[in-house]
């Protein structure tokens, strides 16, 4: 069971072609947002599409992936842990960010 603790998969269109930082010793960081989209009806019988847009971050090979492969509009896979971390901002405001950390991503449609 430990398996399923704090695991995530979604299936999404990337939102924006991955932001790519390399650290010293060559180790790569990707920032990449997706949207999922889920549709029902409503009590009038009318069809409602909801988007979620969830923020990713990937390290290492995975980073490397997706800086060859993914970009702005694809359909992509991930699974990935869910993380929450803080800081403070300019103004000295905290600010609180929540992110799916991902392991394994497989590239979708065409």
């Amino acid at each position: 069971m430990n398996a399923l603790r704090n695991k995530v998969q979604l299936i999404g269109h990337v939102g924006n072609d991955p932001e790519i930082k390399t650290f010293d010793g060559g180790k790569k960081l990707a920032n990449f947002t997706i949207a999922t989209n889920e549709s029902y009806k409503n009590d009038k019988g009318e069809k409602v599409e909801e988007t979620q847009w969830h923020k990713l971050v990937a390290w290492g090979k995975t980073a490397e992936i997706i800086e060859k492969y993914v970009t702005k509009g694809k359909e992509i896979a991930i699974e990935g842990k869910l993380t929450h971390r803080s800081y403070d901002d300019k103004n000295g405001e905290k600010r609180y960010i929540t992110e799916v950390v991902v392991n394994d991503v497989l590239l979708l449609g065409k």
